[in-house]
């Protein structure tokens, strides 16, 4: 259980560390964490250049936000041992992976291999669990003992 609740972590940090980086990116500020989403810069930059203003700034953010819902929802799924959710999540992070390498940003790149790296864990163990609450079911047609109290 606690590879799946790590693995499902990586989820949360990953909204989490993107949520940080669009509010330093609407206050000015050129620092960010490696490990936030390709996707929320992309949004960032948009509204900064496509939309600008106040109005693009506060746009980028509401999406950001439903973004990093997408990953915190996930993240919550996938904490009680759901294999699709950890599919599900591992496939927008390498969408998003592949979106940093479009723009060349190698050590973001290399942050998302190693949160993939502990999302996969995660996800072998939640196809573990899952076996092993397969195999304590009882087969069709079995009725389960009654016990007098």
């Amino acid at each position: 259980m606690q590879l799946i609740r790590s693995g499902a972590n990586w989820f949360i940090w990953i909204a989490g560390l993107s949520l940080v980086n669009s509010v330093l990116f609407a206050v000015g500020s050129n620092w960010s964490f490696f490990l936030g989403l390709g996707a929320t810069q992309f949004v960032d930059a948009f509204g900064n250049e496509i939309i600008t203003g106040t109005t693009g700034q506060v746009l980028a953010l509401i999406v950001d936000v439903l973004i990093a819902g997408i990953f915190v929802g996930i993240a919550l799924v996938s904490r009680n041992g759901t294999p699709w959710s950890f599919i599900v999540g591992m496939v927008l992070v390498v969408l998003d992976a592949l979106l940093l390498v479009w723009v060349a940003d190698w050590a973001a790149v290399a942050f998302h291999g190693l949160a993939l790296y502990f999302m996969v864990r995660g996800f072998q163990a939640s196809r573990r669990l899952a076996a092993l609450r397969t195999a304590a079911q009882l087969p069709p047609g079995i009725v389960p003992p009654i016990t007098p109290r």
